[in-house]
Order: C-alpha cells, then sequence, then structure tokens
C-alpha cells in the first residue's frame, strides 16, 4: 500500500492531466474514442489506437479497407470490422444519451445501444470521452489483478453482470478508502503494467 501511495504521489498531476483531456474532447474526438472501444476488446490498446487513426484517415468507410487494417492490429477482425462501419450509425443513437447526469444509467443505455458493449467497454467509453465522474469502472485485467493482489476479491473471473457490479462496488470502496479517485487509480495500475498512462 505504502509503494501505491507513494507512485500515487508521484504520478498525480500526469493522471490529473490525462484525465482532463478526456473532458475536453471535441465530438469527433469522442467518436473515435467509440471507434477505439470498439476494437479494444482482447488486443492491444495501443495497437487498437493505430488502427484508429489509420481508419480515420479513410475517404470512406469501406469494409474491405477496415477489413485490411484490422487484420494487422486486432484479434476478431472479421466481426469488428462489421461494428465499426455500423459505428457513424451507433454514433447517432448514442451522443444525445451522452447528457444524462445518471452515470450508472448512462452505462446501461450505452451497453444496450452498442453492438459489442458490455458494461466493462461501456464503462470505457464513458471514461475515454471524460464521462466516468469516479461513479463507474472498467473492470479490466489489471484491475481484477490489483484488487486480488489487495486481498478485496479472492478470484479475477467475473461471472455475470450482478458480479460485475459487486466487484466495481468494492473498487469504488477500496478507491474510497485509500483516497485515489477511481479514475485516476485505474490509469495508475495501468501504467503500472504498462509503463505509460494511455488510455
Amino acid at each position: 500500500m505504502k509503494s501505491l501511495r507513494a507512485q500515487y504521489a508521484q504520478q498525480k498531476e500526469k493522471l490529473s492531466s490525462r484525465l482532463k483531456e478526456f473532458k475536453s474532447l471535441s465530438s469527433e474526438q469522442q467518436y473515435k474514442e467509440l471507434l477505439f472501444c470498439l476494437l479494444t476488446p482482447q488486443s492491444s490498446a495501443q495497437r487498437c489506437w493505430q488502427a484508429v487513426e489509420e481508419i480515420s484517415k479513410l475517404q470512406k468507410l469501406e469494409h474491405n479497407k477496415v477489413l485490411e487494417i484490422l487484420s494487422k492490429k486486432t484479434r476478431f477482425h472479421h466481426t469488428k470490422a462489421k461494428r465499426i462501419l455500423q459505428a457513424p450509425q451507433t454514433w447517432k443513437k448514442i451522443s444525445p444519451l451522452l447528457k444524462n447526469p445518471d452515470k450508472k444509467e448512462l452505462r446501461n443505455q450505452i451497453a444496450l445501444e452498442v453492438s459489442g458493449f458490455g458494461l466493462k467497454e461501456s464503462s470505457h467509453f464513458l471514461r475515454n470521452i471524460g464521462l466516468s465522474d469516479n461513479k463507474i469502472a472498467i473492470l479490466d485485467r489489471h484491475i481484477l489483478k490489483n484488487l486480488q493482489l489487495n486481498n478485496i476479491i479472492t478470484e479475477t473471473k467475473i461471472k455475470s453482470k450482478k458480479h460485475y457490479l459487486e466487484i466495481e462496488s468494492l473498487f469504488l470502496n477500496f478507491s474510497k478508502q485509500i483516497n485515489i479517485p477511481a479514475d485516476e487509480l485505474d490509469l495508475l495500475w495501468w501504467s503500472r503494467e504498462n509503463g505509460e498512462i494511455f488510455k
């Protein structure tokens, strides 16, 4: 715990700055975060962002071109290519919802509307556009592993939506107990494993 607090003290300004960047994204940048979160399941975050940058340069979303980019950058590229092609319509559906101040309700709405999103990816998307406000959690492997290391949970497999919400509550309570905001703790744990504060 001491090393975690010390590392947080060192990184606090960078973490806070990164989260402020998320909050100041334009609508176009938010859309790119939607594309990013459609690609990240079981794939490298950095490579997924590279794919988003390449896709964003296309003058027109064409299946073969998107597929070619994804085949070199992500797993499950056929399924993900379909979701990327649907993304403009998906964005039209979800962008009006983003005004909802209830973060958990908003996450549920996003999860229902976006093909390929569950609670985790909906949380990821909302955090990456600055709308999580430490009210929801992205229960990715790095968070589950660290919760286990800190004896907050005994296993790292999520069995159901109910189980997700239970672990999320434990994580949010833990972040309050150690006085590190949940969004910052997530990025801190991720950076410890990956060597950078990313997204």
